[in-house]
C-alpha cells in the first residue's frame, strides 16, 4: 500500500516513511493515553454507581462527570498527539511536546484532592 492510499492522508501523505520502530512507539504511546482516558471514564462510572448505592451528595456525581469528560477529552487528545508526532516523524522534525500531560496532571490532582477532602468531611460528620 502506497502512502497516498493510507488514511489519514494529512499524516501519511507528507514526508517519507520513518523507521517502523518509531511509528510503532508513537502508536503505543497513543494507546497508553487512550487507556488512561478509558480508566478515567470507568472511574467516573464507578463513582456514580457508588454514589447511587450510598445515596451520597451530588458532589460525587459532579466529580464523576468531570472524570468522564476528562477521559473523553484525553482520548481525543491521544489522537491529536499521535497525528502531530507521526507527521513530525515523517517530516524529520523535532517531536512536539505532550500537550495533554500538564492538563492531565492538574485534573487528576484536583480530583484527588477533592475526593480526599470529601472523604475527610464525610468521615467526621
Amino acid at each position: 500500500m502506497s502512502s497516498e492510499e493510507r488514511k489519514p492522508a494529512s499524516v501519511y501523505g507528507v514526508g517519507t516513511e520513518p523507521d517502523p520502530r518509531f511509528s510503532l512507539a508513537n502508536e503505543r504511546t497513543a494507546l497508553a493515553w487512550l487507556r488512561t482516558g478509558l480508566a478515567m471514564v470507568g472511574g467516573g462510572v464507578a463513582l456514580t454507581t457508588l454514589g447511587t448505592l450510598a445515596d451520597t451528595a451530588a458532589l460525587l456525581d459532579a466529580i464523576a462527570a468531570l472524570a468522564c469528560l476528562a477521559g473523553g477529552a484525553l482520548a481525543v487528545g491521544a489522537l491529536v498527539s499521535w497525528r502531530r508526532a507521526e507527521r513530525a516523524l515523517r517530516l524529520r522534525e523535532p517531536l512536539p511536546p505532550p500537550a495533554a500531560l500538564p492538563v492531565l496532571v492538574v485534573g487528576v490532582a484536583v480530583i484527588g484532592v477533592t475526593m480526599a477532602v470529601y472523604a475527610v468531611v464525610t468521615a467526621f460528620r
